[in-house]
């Protein structure tokens, strides 16, 4: 940020006047809310909602590691003059008599120090607005000798401002039955972020605990809280999925070590696992590396080559006792030594291919990096293990020599199984020319049988699986120009399809002219940004995956089927937007367009989509071109302005208070979290 900043800062010569300076915010996966909280009402409105969702904001971010949060939806307080302009014209004031007026009158400052005999006194001047009945008494001129006031030439009206957002929410068909409904109710939703590196599975009780304490005291009753978002919960879920992972896999390594060497292998094997793998979180606590389903996806993928270097020092101790018919520590010490170097070879040559990935750049380098790090620790850690550890504990549990040569003899009559087998096949493909080069031409007919199942796409070619998530996003985006009221009746019909055609729904929550919480997949496509009057989106909850027959993508898939028609009938653009299950991207195919000017980038971009439109295997294909629409401007005959003394300047202050788009300042209100504005505007 520094850089980026020193970079801009280095080149503000060049920017235009009138430019105003740029603002950067750093976004990192660490704002990405892992607790959502939407507050809904059939008795409270939109406005009243906020101010409460931002009174539980505040007492929520007392949670020991929560970090940002903000409230998405709900109408803002503020007190509104609205000039009439046939009384400014009797009083002969102008708007910018008014603004200045509100301006000046809402200040205070210090203006130095006095001493009154033993004590100092601060001496300020002027004070600060409090509400709307200030406002109105304010003198803004005199007319025949007799003060005229704002609240004389306009209306001074305190409440929320223009509806410029709809949020709401509904209840779906797999919603609890006991449970209260909601059909468009008025909702804002609460994103709560939590602090690196803390436990988001803690965070996240920690919340529900303080929310469950809120709820009669400063949440009233006739308002609902319903979790929309809960990354600890799912976090937990999947920490507990890998961790019985990681124990099958375990156990079916300690299996098949007993099947090959015996049953004091085995205790041997599952014993050393669980001391590298000890061992291993120890060390990701010192490289900073948290316990995630990525951290703990590398110790899975690692279990069944970190005990090759135990299982290598067994094999050759058990093979040395049997020998030498002894089974003292000398010879158990001179095994170790025997496999030594080949085991330091083989372990660092296995270091050598996973390192590679570390250096992976992009979203996926930092996404993937404990995998290549814990890897390589745990590998280290398991040839200690093996020279340590293994030697003692195979010294401490040995067999006797007679369980010894039992297996010794199951082993030989394996080997001599293979090798009849062996000596049945690989003769006859020697000897005849005939079969020997039919089983190569066979072998190389199978391989590029196996090829073409690609090209003919009888085998679908995927990166990553998808996961069944218990969510999925509508983005809706209307044609430029369109507004709020119609995109919100779109969104509201798409809901109500949803509601009747798809059962596994629990809930939707609606959000016309704003975007939902963004999780990881929105920070990466910056859907934080979305906050036209044409844009909106959905976001479905599905009941748990154990509930239902159907996974999140074909429930998808279905919902792409069904909004569809309905979207391009009102001539909208949707994308299903599924959690991806690795890192995310800005789409699954994405085509960047340069050229010599913006006419010819358009053209081609234009054409692109339309390419990408008519593939069969490509959906939701769109640019990110703003299309033309209607705008009106207004345009100022400079030769009659100057001939009556007002500036351009003058005119566009004017016009700007008139529409509404003029902030003069605020009021300090008590107890209020967020600014209460004065806004200037013709009615």
């Amino acid at each position: 940020i520094v850089k980026l900043r020193d970079k801009i800062m280095s080149n503000m010569d060049k920017v235009p006047p009138g430019v105003t300076d740029p603002m950067i915010k750093p976004m990192a996966v660490d704002d990405v809310p892992m607790l959502t909280l939407t507050l809904w009402s059939q008795d409270l409105n939109d406005s009243e909602l906020r101010v409460l969702s931002l009174d539980v904001l505040q007492r929520l971010k007392e949670v020991p590691d929560t970090s940002q949060g903000f409230v998405v939806g709900g109408r803002s307080e503020q007190i509104r003059v609205e000039v009439m302009p046939e009384r400014l014209s009797g009083f002969r004031i102008g708007l910018d008599q008014i603004a200045q007026t509100i301006q000046t009158a809402n200040a205070e400052q210090g203006v130095g120090n006095v001493e009154s005999g033993d004590l100092g006194f601060k001496v300020y001047t002027g004070a600060f607005l409090r509400n709307a009945q200030d406002i109105r008494r304010l003198v803004v001129g005199t007319h025949q000798g007799v003060p005229v006031y704002v609240g004389d030439v306009a209306r001074v009206i305190a409440g929320p401002e223009e509806t410029k957002q709809i949020v709401q929410y509904y209840t779906g068909p797999a919603a609890d039955e006991k449970g209260p409904k909601a059909d468009g109710a008025a909702a804002v939703t609460i994103a709560v972020a939590k602090k690196k590196g803390a436990n988001g599975v803690t965070v996240a009780k920690d919340i529900l605990s303080k929310v469950e304490e809120l709820k009669g005291r400063l949440i009233p009753t006739n308002v609902h809280v319903s979790v929309t978002r809960n990354y600890g919960e799912t976090a937990n879920e999947k920490v507990n999925e890998l961790l019985f992972k990681l124990c099958v896999a375990t156990l079916a390594v300690t299996l098949l070590v007993w099947y090959s060497l015996g049953f004091r292998p085995a205790m041997v094997t599952l014993i050393v696992i669980p001391v590298v793998i000890v061992m291993t979180v120890f060390a990701a606590w010192i490289m900073k590396y948290t316990i995630d389903r990525v951290s703990l996806f590398a110790l899975i993928f690692s279990i069944g080559i970190l005990v090759d270097d135990a299982i290598v020092v067994v094999e050759n101790i058990y093979r040395r006792w049997l020998l030498e018919d002894t089974c003292c520590s000398v010879i158990s010490v001179d095994a170790v030594r025997e496999v030594g170097n080949p085991t330091i070879l083989a372990t660092f040559t296995v270091i050598a291919a996973l390192l590679p990935m570390g250096f992976v750049r992009g979203m996926m380098g930092p996404y993937m990096e404990p995998i290549p790090a814990l890897g390589s620790v745990a590998m280290l850690f398991s040839l200690l293990a093996a020279f340590i550890f293994t030697p003692w504990l195979t010294q401490l549990i040995k067999p006797s020599l007679r369980t010894l040569h039992i297996h010794s003899e199951k082993e030989h009559a394996q080997t001599q199984r293979l090798e009849r087998f062996y000596r049945t096949v690989i003769p006859a493909l020697v000897d005849s020319k005939i079969k020997g080069y039919g089983f190569l031409l066979g072998m190389v007919a199978i391989f590029f049988l196996c090829m073409a199942m690609f090209y003919t796409q009888d085998v679908a070619v995927k990166i990553m699986p998808l996961d069944n998530k218990p969510e999925f996003n509508v983005v809706v985006n209307m044609a430029e120009g369109t507004a709020l009221p119609k995109t919100a009746n779109l969104i509201q019909r798409m809901t109500e399809l949803l509601r009747k055609e798809v059962p596994e729904v629990i809930a939707m929550q609606t959000y016309a002219g704003t975007a939902s919480p963004f999780n990881f997949n929105g920070m990466v496509r910056h859907y934080y940004l979305r906050r036209e009057p044409w844009q909106g989106d959905i976001q479905v909850q599905l009941k748990h995956k154990s509930e239902r027959e159907r996974t999140s993508h074909q429930l998808a898939t279905i919902a792409r089927h069904l909004l569809t028609p309905l979207a391009d009938a009102a001539g909208a653009h949707i994308e299903v937007v599924e959690m991806p299950p690795g890192p995310p991207v800005l789409q699954s195919v994405v085509a960047e367009v340069t050229g010599p000017d913006a006419t010819t980038r358009r053209t081609v971009a234009a054409r692109m989509t339309e390419f990408f439109k008519k593939s069969r295997y490509i959906v939701d294909a769109n640019n990110y071109m703003q299309a033309p629409f209607e705008i009106w401007r207004f345009e100022v005959d400079t030769e009659k302005a100057v001939r009556r003394g007002v500036s351009v300047d003058a005119i566009n202050r004017n016009l700007s208070m008139a529409m509404g788009g003029a902030r003069l300042g605020d009021v300090k209100r008590a107890r209020v979290l967020e600014p209460t504005y004065i806004m200037i505007q013709i009615p």
